[in-house]
């Protein structure tokens, strides 16, 4: 059965795009069963509108409080049957209530190599005011602790000397949207396993039958 996606988004929806195009052209068996928005007008809900799949903007000014917000939006994951939930370009924590919920079920992809650079909204700036040589993105099960833990998989970018902040974001993006797919993929087919802070990965049967 296709792995059934809530997927969490809040800007232009790159890293949703990956998700339909990688499910379009078969490389995930899965499919988003709720796009789940915290703006209203961005890109990421044309997107969305455009693939056919459902999509709800959920505003924090129609709830009391942040907490009564996410519940909502958990509500809404759980009764669409959601296996899933990826955070892709999500702009704000989850409470611990709410991934309490979903527990080993939350993924999130961050523009850097954590723990650098983590719990904040400007890892790619950040990285590029402070000098480093190389940053990247990383793909990590959501807990309590903020841009933590446990690590699915990173990619490496390099920062040249010509790279602007703008620049260094698209080629950081470019590597999202691959690692992104790829352990979403990954989670469907049984092949991560948490042990403490980190994530075995399995090999799978073609490359087992070559070792």
């Amino acid at each position: 059965m296709p792995l059934k996606l809530g997927i969490l988004v809040s800007g232009r929806g790159t890293n949703l795009q990956a998700i339909i195009d990688g499910i379009s052209r078969g490389t995930l068996n899965a499919e988003i069963a709720l796009v789940v928005c915290n703006h209203n007008g961005i890109q990421a809900i044309e997107r969305a509108q455009q693939a056919g799949v459902p999509v709800e903007v959920y505003e924090l000014t129609n709830y009391t409080s942040r907490l009564a917000k996410q519940m909502a939006i958990a509500d809404k994951l759980e009764a669409a049957g959601v296996d899933l939930v990826v955070c892709a370009g999500w702009d704000r924590v989850l409470k611990p209530e709410f991934i309490g919920r979903f527990e080993g079920r939350v993924i999130n992809v961050h523009p850097s190599l954590l723990p650098a650079f983590g719990g904040g909204l400007h890892a790619i700036e950040e990285a590029w005011r402070y000098g480093v040589k190389i940053t990247g993105c990383t793909v990590h099960f959501v807990t309590d602790e903020v841009d933590a833990r446990p690590i699915i998989s990173q990619a490496a970018v390099e920062v040249e000397q010509e790279d602007s902040v703008d620049t260094l974001g698209e080629k950081i993006h470019k590597e999202e949207h691959r690692l992104l797919v790829e352990a979403i993929k990954l989670y469907s087919e049984g092949r991560l396993k948490v042990r403490g802070r980190k994530v075995e990965r399995q090999l799978d049967q073609g490359r087992q039958a070559a070792l």
